[in-house]
């Protein structure tokens, strides 16, 4: 006699995404900090941080000790506020405006904050009173005041055509603003200044420090803070304005908000880092294949992308020519570029 036995699946409860996602936080920077050039193992990283934290007594190399904390995790930090910062802005920018375009170096404002910082740095236009980050700030939203008043101009509005304009006009007040940048580093730098400004302008973390990690860690909080306090309202204008306006959504205020917030993020990260391309263009729609379209996940999954990204790009930045540091906007824009460029062919397949 044979007996019937049902066998019940058991299926291991999964692990919330938010434990995920700690992890990720804390071991992405580890990561970063451990290689490099001269790999160092995690687990001295990890011995390196609680001896500074903690003092924890763990028998680490001084020599050791001195790199993870004074150079490569206040470098690995800061790629990761950067990456969070700007790919959230661009995720912002994109749903604002319902541009696939759309991103804070598209539109003109990282190009607005490296002239506001290049006339701090550089000419000397009130140094002694303005600091970078807040000559970037100025920089970056008068682009984008520019950048608006262009579009609308030229008949601008809440139709696909005008997020077309707003681009364009994005793309012409790019243009100026290097062109600016460009005049007053010929016109005001040593020779020695401008190959520092030019190597920064396409991204730099070498010269990072802890004091930068706080004012980065801000930035992120100002603009990932505004987007999750709005997530009901950007999923409104991911339908437009008019129907956002219809749902109750207070458009201009919610926009002015949102606006400012990224702008302030990006001009602040742009003082840092210098200016990053691509990573507020690919991510965004990265994090859109993984998540959805709702921004209740997709403001925190764009911010996680972002900077594992950049972390990433970093350390290949400092790997990939042995002996020399690339600047990290070198990187990004070698991978982003083919990467969007995938995402365009697979929009077009999408019926």
């Amino acid at each position: 006699m044979t007996g019937h036995v049902d066998v019940a699946v058991i299926r291991r409860p999964r692990a919330p995404g938010w434990i995920w996602a700690a992890a990720l936080i804390v071991a992405a920077p580890l990561i970063g900090a451990a290689l490099g050039e001269t790999p160092i193992p995690v687990a001295t990283v990890w011995q390196a941080l609680a001896n500074q934290l903690w003092g924890a007594g763990y028998p680490v190399d001084p020599i050791d000790q001195g790199i993870i904390w004074s150079y490569r995790l206040p470098r690995a930090l800061v790629a990761g506020a950067c990456g969070a910062g700007l790919a959230v802005s661009g995720l912002v920018l994109q749903t604002l405006l319902r541009n696939a375009l759309a991103d804070p170096y598209l539109l003109g404002i990282s190009a607005g904050a490296s002239t506001g910082a290049v006339l701090v740095a550089v000419a000397g236009l009130g140094a002694a009173l303005v600091p970078l980050s807040v000559g970037a700030l100025l920089g970056a939203l008068s682009a984008f005041a520019l950048v608006v008043g262009l579009a609308r101009l030229s008949g601008g509005g809440p139709s696909a055509r005008g997020a077309a304009q707003i681009v364009l006009a994005g793309i012409a007040g790019s243009q100026l603003f290097n062109a600016l940048t460009s005049f007053i580093i010929a016109r005001s730098a040593s020779a020695e200044q401008a190959r520092g400004i030019m190597f920064w302008l396409l991204g730099n973390l070498s010269g990072v420090r802890w004091s930068d990690v706080w004012l980065a860690g801000a930035a992120v909080l100002v603009a990932s803070g505004a987007a999750l306090w709005h997530v009901r309202s950007l999923d409104a204008f991911t339908f437009g304005t008019e129907s956002a306006a219809s749902l109750g959504v207070p458009v201009r205020r919610v926009q002015g908000i949102l606006i400012l917030a990224t702008a302030a993020a990006t001009a602040v990260l742009v003082s840092i880092t210098g200016a990053i391309g691509f990573v507020g263009l690919v991510v965004p729609h990265a994090a859109r294949f993984l998540v959805g379209s709702r921004h209740m996940r997709l403001v925190p999954v764009s911010a996680l992308i972002g900077m594992v990204f950049l972390i990433a790009a970093d350390v290949i930045a400092r790997m990939l020519v042995p002996g020399q540091t690339l600047p990290i906007g070198v990187v990004t824009a070698l991978v982003g570029a083919p990467a969007f460029a995938v995402i365009l062919i697979r929009a077009r397949s999408v019926p």
